[in-house]
């Protein structure tokens, strides 16, 4: 585990987990660079985060192995804002969406899995992540940051993952 700089969440903030992967360029050095990126903003500290693990692709198999991370955070920003963040942080950090194929080769993917105990279901903002309970590359470093964690709707995230075995 990574423990960024000691901070102490105001009140009226959220703690909210996202997904890291890269399968593109120095991975661990971008993964590295976007939990840089995420705990300088202002509104947003990270509070932990997983080491990166190599996985196998999902879904487009014909590319590199990937690096997967997770990562807790505080934030004041609404889920949009964060989800705005995270989208500005892989464009900064190279990622051109819409290019090739879905699930396709990628410098940085930074997905927001959970917002407090929020369900979401907006325009392109989906949370809990609708795929989150199907993959163990997410389920695992979930589970090592919280081993008590629930996603509202799906369940503790150790039950989800002991129905993936």
């Amino acid at each position: 585990m990574v423990k960024s700089r000691p901070f102490k969440p105001p009140k009226e903030s959220t703690i909210a987990y996202i997904g890291l992967g890269a399968n593109l360029g120095e991975r661990e050095r971008t993964i590295a660079a976007a939990l840089r990126r995420i705990d300088e903003d202002e509104r947003t500290s990270l509070l932990r985060s997983t080491l990166p693990i190599e996985t196998d692709p999902v879904g487009y198999k014909d590319q590199p192995r990937f690096l997967n991370a997770a990562a807790s955070l505080a934030t004041t920003r609404s889920p949009r804002e964060l989800l705005d963040l995270l989208l500005e942080i892989e464009r900064e950090l190279g990622r051109v969406r819409g290019e090739g194929p879905r699930y396709g080769p990628r410098t940085i993917d930074l997905d927001l899995l959970l917002y407090g105990d929020e369900t979401i279901d907006e325009d392109a903002l989906e949370v809990p992540h609708p795929r989150l309970h199907e993959r163990r590359f997410v389920l695992e470093p979930l589970a090592e940051l919280d081993p008590g964690l629930v996603v509202p709707g799906r369940g503790p995230v150790s039950a989800l993952l002991a129905e993936l075995e």
